[in-house]
């Protein structure tokens, strides 16, 4: 029996041996060939997961039942699925990954023509229609299940966009991922130099989990001072997300990330970003001569903006980065390069780069348990108690409450039973009292809705 609340807002996760097997593999493999019209090519990978490779393979024979011929990538990064989508020229993708999530953790992103992922309003409830009530049509005539190699060509594509001139060393923290499978190759052809540690594909994630955060980047902060590097890079598990340390240790946050690239763009034009965006990134936009676009946070929302908008960039505070010049993706690898690309041109150390954007005192993302089930209630419960004291509030993505001072954003986390708590302020001081205020409201609205009362 397929669970209904593996269905997220833009993928399928849940845990293996629980939420997901090879049964259900299979029955998302078939719907989603269905909602393909049972016709055409598929491209499907799997990241380094224990589980990966008995649900690609489970996906596929779905996919080959409902008439679709499928080109097995292999081990790959979820940046290379997207790339494969459009070098192939096929009718949509798979990559079996749960990104981030803790080891026993899988699921499926599923990729529309040209990289764009089924999502919330985007096909993803008509998947888990066809799914849960069994709206399957398979053909007689089954699809080919056909190896390719996506990695040659990615590597070639990726490297091509580069020429770097300058030597430049990184500090790289695969976290045991997938990334480990392209970057090595892409580095060597543009001359770059690449100190590593955790950079064996080892689905158990022995080091840390690969959520690239202030704790699993203690290890790679002491690495990038102790190599001497120009920079570190710290990876999740699939490969779309990178963190960025500077050369004296200190993590750089993803808005500010954003904020060197806007510095550094060849032209102007709109730029996505996401509602937990620092204020300063803002600035920034205004000051380059950009033009801001506020979205929800979510990879589906933000490629959709990069693309629709005609962006320049587009960048999410949770260190995703969409560049139009690769069809929008988010795709670390690139990400990483563009960065070296910025520092050798600039001439400037990262630090540098780091301290010429304004500095808000804000909190890393806090998170909450709390059941899916009541998620939303309490962020709406939330909402409405900051609406009744005459706040101005934004709820394009759970609610951002305004103060003179500073902001809040309480959201639902679209991926976990959680809800996710960030702020901002321009003292220390206004920034714990407002952050206290908030986990006071999180906390007696959980236990209440909870409750039932």
């Amino acid at each position: 029996m397929v669970k209904s609340h593996i269905f997220r807002a833009y993928d399928i996760r849940g845990v293996y041996g629980e939420d997901l097997d090879e049964e259900v593999a299979e029955l998302i493999g078939l719907g989603y060939g269905t909602l393909l019209g049972n016709k055409g090519k598929v491209v499907v990978g799997r990241d380094v997961r224990l589980s990966g490779e008995v649900l690609a393979n489970a996906v596929a024979r779905g996919l080959s039942r409902a008439g679709c011929d499928v080109l097995d990538l292999g081990m790959v990064t979820t940046p290379m699925v997207y790339f494969s989508t459009v070098h192939f020229k096929v009718n949509g993708g798979v990559q079996v990954t749960a990104s981030h999530n803790p080891p026993e953790w899988n699921g499926f992103k599923l990729v529309k023509p040209g990289g764009a992922t089924l999502s919330a309003g985007a096909g993803m409830e008509e998947l888990k229609d066809i799914v849960l009530n069994k709206r399957f049509r398979e053909v007689d005539k089954r699809g080919q299940i056909e190896k390719v190699d996506a990695l040659t060509p990615y590597v070639e594509f990726i490297a091509s966009r580069f020429h770097l001139d300058g030597k430049l060393t990184i500090a790289v923290d695969y976290s045991n991922g997938a990334t480990t499978i392209p970057l090595p190759r892409i580095a060597e052809k543009l001359g770059l130099e690449i100190k590593a540690i955790n950079d064996v594909p080892d689905g158990r994630f022995p080091a840390h989990l690969p959520e690239p955060n202030e704790e699993t980047l203690k290890d790679l902060q002491n690495f990038v001072v102790k190599m001497g590097a120009d920079f570190g890079a710290g990876f999740d598990g699939d490969g779309d997300r990178v963190v960025f340390v500077d050369e004296r240790g200190r993590i750089i946050p993803g808005d500010i990330t954003l904020a060197i690239y806007v510095k550094h763009l060849e032209k102007k034009g709109k730029v996505v970003f996401d509602v937990s965006s620092s204020s300063a990134l803002r600035e920034i936009i205004l000051e380059m001569g950009c033009e801001p676009v506020e979205m929800r946070v979510g990879r589906a929302f933000l490629l959709n903006a990069v693309r629709e908008q005609n962006a320049v960039i587009g960048g999410e505070k949770s260190n995703h980065f969409y560049f139009p010049e690769i069809w929008g993706f988010d795709d670390a690898v690139y990400a990483t390069l563009k960065m070296a690309e910025i520092v050798l041109k600039s001439g400037k150390r990262l630090s540098q780069l780091v301290d010429e954007i304004p500095h808000y005192p804000s909190i890393p993302i806090k998170t909450y348990e709390c059941a899916d089930e009541v998620k939303w209630k309490v962020v709406e419960d939330i909402a409405e108690q900051y609406r009744s004291r005459g706040l101005e509030i934004n709820t394009i993505d759970g609610v951002k409450a305004y103060f003179d001072d500073g902001w809040v954003l309480i959201r639902p986390s679209n991926t976990m039973p959680q809800i996710k708590m960030t702020a901002e302020a321009k003292t220390e001081k206004r920034l714990r009292e407002i952050v206290e205020e908030a986990e006071d409201l999180i906390k007696a609205s959980i236990k209440k809705l909870a409750s039932g009362r």
